[in-house]
């Protein structure tokens, strides 16, 4: 744990914990309020989800009767406070090598931030190497984003409502060849700004593959606002967290997860 401290206070730079400057707004309630009330899933699919099969997957911000479902609205508190003082919509989940236990983490956080009121959350699977979300939720829908960008479908087609107020997914049900060259493309861009855009109260959370396993992170940060990195707890070098720190120079870093493991996953530090 200190090694991993000591490499992030020495690759932080002046860009950690750094915040964009930017003249308050007045917060249009009645606006917002007007539109989350307006959020009907009509065209958008809507399926229940098997409590199993998310316990066995860790998925837990849904159950307050759960101990742990605590630590991630407190990771969510902590997140949407930096985010609304420097109006970010946009948060790219990582980490530096596999089995950190970052789509967990992506998962319990955006249906943490959904419960919000004054919030709605959409989780995108750009996990396009080895795609995890529709796995874990137990979603079984026909159509994602591979039909997405193949031209077999629009996107409301694609989004689905896990019977979570408030919350959409936009599964990848499976792997996508040149998966870096795909989310370079113009589409992936206009995508992202669509997911961005469209509502003024949506987070919108990306779950990208592992930094240090391929550039797909890297091709993609520059169009997400801010970055939280998930680190497995005795699963990474020292180097390899500097070297994530050193390719992350130009993002903004939220903050910092420690995962006590993939099979296990408990946040149990936020920096």
């Amino acid at each position: 744990m200190e090694k991993i401290k000591d490499a992030l206070s020495k690759a932080r730079g002046s860009q950690i914990g750094q915040k964009i400057n930017q003249p308050k707004k007045a917060v249009k309630f009645i606006q917002l309020d007007d539109e989350l009330k307006s959020i009907v899933y009509s065209e958008t699919a809507v399926v229940k989800l098997d409590a199993g099969h998310l316990e066995k997957n860790r998925i837990v911000a849904q159950n307050k009767h759960d101990p742990s479902s605590w630590i991630f609205d407190s990771l969510r508190t902590q997140v949407l406070q930096t985010m609304e003082e420097n109006k970010w919509r946009t948060l790219a989940i990582i980490s530096p090598t596999p089995a950190a236990g970052k789509t967990v983490v992506a998962i319990n956080l955006a249906i943490s931030i959904a419960q919000q009121p004054q919030k709605t959350a959409m989780l995108v699977d750009f996990d396009l190497r080895k795609p995890r979300i529709a796995q874990y939720l137990g979603l079984k829908q026909p159509k994602s984003i591979n039909d997405l960008l193949s031209g077999n479908a629009d996107l409301a087609e694609v989004m689905v409502n896990p019977g979570i107020p408030r919350l959409t997914v936009v599964p990848t049900n499976s792997p996508v060849k040149q998966s870096s060259e795909t989310l370079s493309s113009n589409s992936i861009q206009h995508l992202v700004v669509e997911l961005k855009e469209r509502y003024d109260s949506r987070v919108v959370i990306f779950d990208l593959p592992p930094i240090l396993s391929a550039d797909d992170a890297m091709v993609l940060l520059p169009q997400v606002d801010c970055v939280l990195l998930v680190i497995g707890d005795g699963q990474h070098t020292e180097a390899e967290i500097t070297d994530t720190m050193r390719l992350l120079t130009k993002s903004n870093i939220l903050g910092v997860v420690v995962n006590k493991s993939e099979a296990k996953a408990q946040p149990y530090y936020y920096d």
